[in-house]
């Protein structure tokens, strides 16, 4: 049963006092499971990270149930260039979030049901609440062949994962956070997790590529709105807790003070980009020329997403040295992104007005080096 969180009097004593505690003026003593009506990405991850940050857990368990619009979430060690197509995901709209939490990169759409437990550190047990989702699956659909594995991700029928996991543990709460694979666009998600990108290379955590599939395809009554409330039931009993399931809205400041600053730091580029660990591009690719097609080779280095060093070797005849540099020279301090390189190239142009060979030139160079950020 689903009911509005301002409507239902059930915070009480579950906050530290770190912030107002606005939003939870009557908590059950035994926990709570909560729902988001939100589907922004950035919402519902700085919703996890409030409740790590403010709530006291001790006793006090939640169960967190959310569901997003298409986005890639990337562990907080991730090179977003290496774990999927940011030029497909700028087209298609999907957006990219970096979590707080580690682990490898994961799709998300409104067929994907993420499960957050939040517990104390003493409590967090990943292997434990594996199984209660497991328990909840077969409470639905006794057949089903689901088993948890010891890098504690879930597979079915022995071969095709359907959740993944990550988490977060702090001085005296964690949460462990996983997905479910319900009915999720397999096209998407397949191929915004695919990197175009070569050349790259990197100490930051990679993902692991596993077969997938949808729980949908394995029985048609396996819907979003069964799992959860399957989960939830299966939680209520575990946890001893009120089986309800009590929808909060996310981007409600008053109820949840210190939330729209968290949404902001997630959204910005400093933290979905600059927070990457220090990389290279050691690549080569080819421009035309008379009849053939001559190599141009670039170097650089990246830290905190902005170019430290750049080498971008042309041979002299088709491109003068003293231009190579300037371009080298300019690219340095930059982010490493196509919007940068966009607005760097135009101011370049400016520098040599009327020399439309030189611009032609220009432009290809840059629209090769936009296509590997």
């Amino acid at each position: 049963m689903l009911i509005p969180l301002s409507m239902k009097n059930c915070f009480r004593l579950l906050c530290q006092h770190k912030v107002p505690a606005a939003g939870f003026k009557s908590p059950p003593t035994h926990g709570l499971i909560l729902q988001s009506i939100s589907n922004d990405v950035y919402e519902n991850l700085a919703f996890e990270d409030w409740i790590h940050d403010h709530i006291h857990l001790e006793g006090k368990p939640i169960l967190f149930l959310w569901r997003n619009s298409p986005s890639v979430v990337i562990g907080r060690h991730q090179n977003p260039w290496q774990e999927c197509n940011l030029h497909l995901m700028r087209q298609e709209g999907i957006k990219l979030a970096r979590r707080k939490s580690g682990g490898g990169a994961v799709y998300h759409d409104m067929g994907n049901i993420n499960l957050t437990f939040f517990t104390t550190k003493t409590k967090y047990d990943r292997m434990e609440n594996l199984k209660l989702i497991v328990r909840a699956l077969n409470a639905v659909q006794p057949q089903l062949d689901v088993q948890p594995t010891k890098k504690f991700d879930l597979l079915l029928d022995g071969q095709f994962k359907i959740s993944g996991t990550a988490s977060k543990i702090g001085l005296t709460a964690a949460y462990h956070h996983c997905t479910l694979l319900c009915s999720t666009n397999r096209t998407a998600l397949s191929s915004s997790l695919k990197s175009p990108y070569c050349g790259i290379k990197s100490n930051a955590t990679p993902s692991i590529p596993s077969a997938v599939k949808n729980l949908l395809e394995r029985d048609s009554t396996l819907t979003c709105e069964v799992l959860m409330s399957a989960v939830a039931a299966e939680y209520a009993a575990h946890h001893q807790v009120d089986g309800h399931v009590n929808l909060i809205n996310p981007a409600d400041e008053t109820m949840f003070p210190g939330i729209n600053r968290k949404v902001k730091e997630l959204q910005s580029w400093e933290w979905v980009y600059g927070r990457t660990p220090k990389f290279t591009v050691d690549t080569t690719f080819h421009v035309p020329y008379e009849q053939a097609h001559l190599e141009i080779q670039v170097f650089m280095d990246v830290k905190n997403g902005r170019i430290e060093t750049c080498a971008i070797k042309a041979p002299d005849h088709w491109l003068p040295l003293e231009i190579g540099e300037k371009l080298n020279s300019s690219f340095i301090g930059s982010k490493f992104c196509p919007v940068e390189t966009t607005l760097l190239t135009n101011v370049l142009l400016r520098t040599c007005p009327g020399d439309h060979h030189l611009h032609s030139k220009w432009y290809i160079l840059c629209e090769k080096i936009r296509g590997i950020m």
